[in-house]
């Protein structure tokens, strides 16, 4: 199979989150412990970073890696999910994964993935681990996909584990309330591996120190004690608390002596997170006159910071494409947005995009005004010829309606 017939075996046949949901969501690592030990369990050679979190660990992953390299380290990046193409979840100094080895990988070990129903994620995190391995990366920053305790990422021993924050997003996996959702990220604590948590609330911070204790890690509150005064080219209000927990992983590490980061490479690392790794929807800017920006928060909690940061701009008229899963709580999620904006109501380009017939209906609910689209890009067109220079332009409400727009900054 060539490139792209590979990426579409992969997508077709075996379960995968992004695209189906409930299905695809596994609730024991049995069959990543089955893979890694027939890849030759390639994680053990592997000095990791572990980064779950319910919003932020993907900018705090691609943060740390910034910092690492500028470090002088070749760096290992796994995150999820993309945004154009698979390859972005695998990268190495902010270079993509080779197509080739894509291929040779699951050509290689496609009759065990199909014998064994590997999902999608599963085989995605074996592909990442055998390729690090064998490209000798001198550290790897492993991103939590779902959850943490039953996570097919959770078989690594990290250097440092790191819980970004917790709020409400797949409670149909993790649970109804903060305490449950806080002891399946609490999952990723290893027994003598040091902690960092990004955000708490009171809910949240006696599960963390209870797990902590039981498991004799050191546990350090980012946002109680780390000042984060460094200027980023990540610039949504919501990066502050995302840069002191980077802060804090890296003091860490640098206590430990494994590795050694100077303050200009966190300097240098913080402003350059796009160069160095390819980073692409948060708080972008797609246009100036009007200006337009994008974001991939798709649950309260960060939807709550993006649109409190749109209200801090000056603009004539507030335009907002929006679309969404369909798993998605809309009762939750609209009652936060303006009702002084027009809307543009799209979907999703994924068998899980919610329908804009129903999105409408629901906004009405929450007096949210708008047109129905037949695409992302016809939504999008329809916004720019609407909009004058002084308007503000808003693109979001799903990973998904971000990956299908031209991401190209500094327009």
């Amino acid at each position: 199979m060539n490139y792209q017939e590979t990426i579409n075996w992969m997508f077709n046949q075996l379960p995968m989150y992004q695209l189906q949901g409930a299905s695809a969501y596994k609730k024991d690592l049995t069959n990543v412990h089955l893979l890694v030990n027939h890849l030759g369990n390639p994680q053990q050679n592997l000095k990791c970073i572990h980064v779950a979190g319910t919003n932020g660990k993907g900018s705090t992953s691609h943060m740390l890696s910034s910092i690492l390299q500028e470090a002088g380290y070749k760096v290992g990046l796994y995150t999820s999910p993309h945004l154009k193409d698979y390859r972005e979840r695998i990268k190495i100094n902010g270079t993509e994964i080779s197509e080739d080895f894509v291929c040779e990988f699951i050509n290689k070990n496609k009759s065990f993935f199909e014998a064994n129903d590997m999902s999608f994620f599963e085989m995605t995190v074996g592909l990442a681990f055998e390729y690090f391995t064998k490209e000798k990366v001198d550290i790897a920053i492993i991103e939590v996909g779902m959850g943490g305790r039953l996570d097919a990422t959770n078989i690594i021993t990290p250097l440092v584990s790191v819980i970004t924050n917790i709020a409400f997003d797949h409670t149909q996996f993790l649970g109804n309330t903060l305490e449950a959702i806080a002891f399946e990220k609490a999952g990723i604590i290893k027994p003598g591996i040091p902690v960092v948590i990004g955000e708490y609330t009171s809910e949240t911070k006696p599960v963390f120190l209870t797990k902590a204790k039981e498991n004799h890690s050191e546990i350090y509150f980012a946002s109680d004690i780390i000042s984060a005064n460094y200027p980023s080219d990540l610039i949504g209000d919501y990066q502050v608390h995302n840069k002191k927990t980077v802060i804090q992983t890296i003091s860490i590490l640098n206590s430990q002596k494994e590795f050694t980061i100077y303050e200009t490479d966190i300097e240098s690392g913080l402003l350059n997170v796009v160069k160095n790794t390819g980073l692409e929807g948060r708080w972008q800017q797609l246009g100036k006159f009007p200006k337009i920006i994008c974001d991939t928060a798709h649950n309260k909690n960060g939807l709550e910071i993006v649109l409190k940061q749109i209200q801090k701009e000056k603009f004539d008229t507030l335009h907002i494409i929006l679309g969404v899963v369909n798993d998605k709580d809309l009762n939750e999620i609209l009652p936060l947005f303006p009702t002084n904006a027009i809307y543009y109501f799209c979907k999703p380009n994924i068998p899980r995009g919610l329908e804009t017939s129903i999105l409408k209906e629901k906004a009405q609910e929450h007096y949210l005004s708008g047109n129905i689209y037949n695409s992302l890009t016809e939504a999008y067109i329809q916004a720019k010829n609407n909009a004058t220079r002084k308007d503000f332009i808003y693109i979001g409400g799903s990973t998904f309606v971000v990956a299908e727009l031209p991401l190209n900054r500094g327009i």
